[in-house]
């Protein structure tokens, strides 16, 4: 049963790497961090105040985090 498990989990893990190493291959994950990289400074022109009210709260939050 538990080598079931390992070997489903090998396979999964398999696929997500010949996965990622596809979209490495083909540019398309740089298509989309592009694309990420628009839409969020989009995102930022549109809501200034939001996201700064946004930036503050992520910054605090990795700082008690990391003082813990």
């Amino acid at each position: 049963m538990e080598e079931d498990i390992l070997n489903n989990l090998n396979k999964d893990l398999e696929d997500v790497i010949d996965e990622g190493r596809q979209m490495i291959e083909s540019g398309e994950l740089k298509d989309k961090i592009y694309e990420a990289k628009t839409d969020t400074e989009l995102f930022i022109r549109k809501h200034p105040i939001q996201s700064v009210i946004a930036g503050v709260f992520a910054g605090y939050i990795i700082g008690k985090i990391f003082k813990s």
